[in-house]
């Protein structure tokens, strides 16, 4: 199996779990917030769902320049999220489909201004900067949701609130 059919497949099956969090996800809660430091209930959901959009930064250029080019998502609502998770997670598959192997071990940056603060592979990238990232994240928003009482869906088994999650 190609990276590439591999990453577009690893991208599916976290898009089914994040996709079982977003529907879960209270318009009425989007601005709570544990703590002042973090970032709010929506904001939160809204970064899990644009991580997979960056692959096309990854995969298209040597480089992303984070103080350059990033727009942080405009999404208010859970049925925003939603829409934007799947048609993302599309585009996300699609873009790494007819890609090579040597194409996704080549080497690529991660920016801010002239400050490197990653060189590695594509592939380590996408893993790293995407999926690890989101997986991460979504973790965040299980323990913003049991906070708010909102029930937490199973991810990699059973919850609390979601006993067959599969």
């Amino acid at each position: 199996m190609s990276i590439a059919k591999g990453l577009a497949g690893e991208c599916r099956m976290e898009a089914g779990k994040t996709r079982r969090f977003l529907k879960r996800f209270e318009d009425a809660q989007a601005g709570w917030k544990p703590h002042e430091k973090s970032m709010s209930a929506l904001q939160l959901a809204a970064h899990i769902v644009e991580a997979p959009s960056w692959c096309s930064a990854i995969v298209d250029a040597d480089r992303y320049d984070f103080a350059a080019t990033y727009v942080p998502p405009a999404w208010k609502t859970r049925d925003e999220l939603l829409e934007a998770h799947e048609r993302i997670t599309e585009e996300f598959a699609a873009s790494l489909e007819p890609l090579g192997d040597d194409h996704l071990r080549a080497t690529w940056k991660f920016v801010v201004g002239e400050k490197v603060l990653m060189e590695l592979s594509r592939e380590a990238a996408i893993r790293e900067t995407i999926l690890n990232h989101l997986i991460h994240h979504r973790g965040q928003l299980s323990v913003y949701y049991r906070l708010l009482g909102i029930p937490v869906p199973g991810a990699y088994g059973p919850s609390a609130d979601d006993p067959s999650p599969m």
